[in-house]
């Protein structure tokens, strides 16, 4: 099992790269969600700024994407909110097998987010449909970052299971060595 282990930590330079493309992402959308919101207020209050009649819907588009990407990156931090009120009064071995069957449900919820993601994606609804302050737009891009954050729940879960099973043998490891 620890060759298994050894080959999973070579994938930890994807788990990275992912992270650190996610991370631009959400900072690019957070600065374009800035910047077009102080555009709007501005043509708002002030006479000779025009307000650019598609800035509320771009802005909520941007938040969707900050705000399943950025639950995308709280996973690899596990920084999402737990129940954690009676783990100091599990035993070990059962908390992290918890945390391991907690880890496969959202594993199976990103697959789930990828597959009806890519579908709704490509039904008439998202392909057809349009914005309506752009007509040009497709509402495609509007339903675009739940696949996306799907497939990065993904990366970052199968990370997360690794790293549960891996402490789980190497505890036993730790335990053999100790005997002997």
């Amino acid at each position: 099992m620890p060759a298994f282990f050894r080959a999973v930590e070579k994938l930890k330079p994807v788990f990275d790269w992912t992270d650190k493309i996610l991370m631009l992402l959400c900072k690019l959308l957070l600065i374009g969600d800035i910047l077009i919101t102080a555009w709007a207020v501005a043509g708002r209050y002030i006479p000779f700024i025009s307000d650019p009649h598609w800035s509320e819907e771009i802005v909520l588009t941007f938040m969707a994407y900050m705000a399943v990407l950025s639950a995308t990156l709280a996973i690899r931090k596990r920084a999402h909110i737990r129940m954690t009120a009676f783990d100091k009064y599990l035993p070990k071995k059962v908390l992290m097998v918890s945390d391991v069957i907690a880890d496969i449900a959202v594993l199976a919820l990103g697959v789930v987010l990828v597959i009806y993601g890519i579908k709704f994606c490509n039904s008439p609804i998202a392909v057809r449909a349009k914005y309506a302050s752009i007509p040009t737009l497709s509402k495609f891009w509007q339903y675009l970052p739940i696949p996306v954050a799907g497939f990065g729940m993904i990366i970052f879960e199968l990370e997360q299971v690794f790293q549960h099973i891996g402490d789980f043998f190497k505890k036993d490891e730790k335990v053999e060595k100790e005997a002997v």
